[in-house]
């Protein structure tokens, strides 16, 4: 039963930031930094911006004007387009299903630390790992209790979960965008805050060259594909939030110039992130970019000890701590919100009924990731633990064969002149409709069947590694 009335927000820039606050999540703030350390610096930023702006800004338009076209999440929005095509949007819908429950685990965390930090603790985490591994890998010898001890990640995971339905019950345009407008702007000012710090830091200008200066004897095929996979997790693209999105964007707002505007800000935060971490990490390992941690890592692990490292360390800890927390909240909204806006299309439940089923699966599927270090470490799938396996499915399986599911039927079944047209309204031009074009009925099309290759042979089936 789909909705016959559906909720909007209540301007482009509410769009922009609710939007732009999906994007922007913890895939830029750890994730992008150590992969550009991995992948040459220099060279990987600016693969990822020239990406960014053709492959990224082709599937994220194309993901919005679906569902402005159609006012409908994503299960009715893909039927609406094609029958044939119903089945897509249910393999979309399950991405953030998947997504979410871990992510507000990741979440916990940092709720964690920033209580750390907060208390005056702070640089006890800096450890070398010992206090992330006691924490994630925390048992209280019963399920019960380990589960309502704070010194490990249940009760964390708890209360982010709290937070993020909340804001979702109240709705779009009281809920989310409201949230949106106090969160980005912080996080914005947070962020410049401690990217100036850290530039000030002794040897960081060597991190900084590194970050900067392209140096094209880096580059390789893996160097595309890191930026391509980065793409997915950092722009919420094919998991069914930029349709929903869209489907709550009104017809007279301008669809080509929001998402360059969404790119712009997603990238240019990624970019930031890089600027907090790499310089910083880089000075804090005498110079070599390599020793950069990848994963949890890289948050959890080095960035306290480089905090420990700093004049005011504490105090520039909490700080990012509050900025990661902020980042995560935006995208974790998000996800969820994907979730309700199916719920509510597919069944006659209102918003806060919807919300609260929403949560309750969330927490059932999030206790696994939450204990899987712990009293369910000896649990694998594939040799993953738990939250592993949840994420390398969702981004390295299911997301990629979406977007390219996607492209094939704006591409070669109902044309992409139905994404143009939902474009021009309004507008009167698409001033990068051969792009898009070009971009969704070939080039990604390619690109993203080898991503998925490369991901199954390296953690599958261990073939090669990049």
């Amino acid at each position: 039963m789909e909705q016959k009335s559906r909720s909007s927000f209540s301007s482009r820039i509410g769009f922009v930031l609710a939007a732009a606050g999906s994007a922007v999540g913890l895939g830029n703030l750890w994730r992008f930094p150590y992969l550009a350390a991995q992948y040459g610096g220099g060279i990987f930023l600016l693969v990822y911006i020239i990406l960014a702006v053709t492959f990224g800004f082709a599937l994220m338009i194309t993901e919005i004007a679906i569902g402005r076209k159609t006012r409908l999440s994503c299960i009715g929005a893909y039927k609406a387009l094609d029958r044939r095509f119903g089945f897509l949007g249910w393999i979309a819908t399950f991405v953030p299903v998947i997504i979410t429950p871990y992510y507000c685990v990741i979440g916990g965390w940092v709720m964690k630390y920033l209580f750390t930090f907060l208390t005056g603790n702070g640089l006890t985490a800096a450890d070398n790992g010992g206090f992330f591994n006691d924490f994630i890998g925390f048992d209280a010898g019963s399920i019960p209790a380990t589960m309502l001890d704070f010194s490990g990640p249940t009760p964390w995971f708890l209360i982010y979960v709290l937070l993020t339905t909340v804001v979702v019950f109240f709705g779009v345009e009281k809920g989310i965008e409201k949230a949106s407008r106090i969160m980005m702007p912080v996080l914005a000012v947070l962020s410049v805050v401690v990217a100036v710090y850290s530039l000030t830091i002794d040897g960081a200008m060597t991190g900084l060259k590194y970050y900067l200066l392209p140096d094209l004897s880096q580059f390789s095929a893996s160097t595309v594909l890191g930026a391509l996979g980065q793409l997915f997790y950092s722009m919420s693209l094919a998991m069914g939030i930029m349709i929903t999105y869209g489907s709550y964007m009104q017809k007279e707002n301008l669809l080509e110039h929001s998402v360059t505007q969404i790119e712009i800000f997603d990238t240019l935060f990624a970019f930031i992130a890089g600027l907090m971490i790499i310089p910083a990490v880089v000075a804090f390992n005498g110079g070599d970019p390599s020793q950069i941690n990848n994963g949890p890592g890289l948050m959890f692990i080095t960035l306290p000890m480089v905090f420990e490292s700093m004049h005011f360390g504490s105090i520039i800890g909490t700080v990012f701590f509050l900025l990661v927390l902020f980042a995560a909240l935006t995208s974790s909204i998000s996800l969820m919100e994907t979730i309700v806006s199916v719920v509510m299309d597919k069944t006659s439940l209102s918003r806060a009924p919807s919300t609260l089923i929403v949560a309750a699966i969330v927490l059932l599927f999030g206790v696994p990731s939450c204990l899987g270090y712990g009293p369910w470490a000896g649990i694998t799938i594939i040799g993953m633990q738990f939250l592993d396996f949840f994420d390398f499915i969702s981004n390295s399986v299911l997301m990629p064969i979406v977007a390219f599911l996607t492209c094939i039927l704006i591409g070669h079944v109902v044309g992409t002149k139905v994404i143009a047209d939902e474009v021009k309204e309004g507008a009167g031009a698409f001033h990068r409709e051969a792009l898009h074009r070009v971009m969704v009925r070939w080039i990604a099309p390619i690109l993203l069947v080898l991503i998925l290759a490369t991901e199954l042979a390296t953690k599958v089936f261990g073939i090669f590694t990049i």
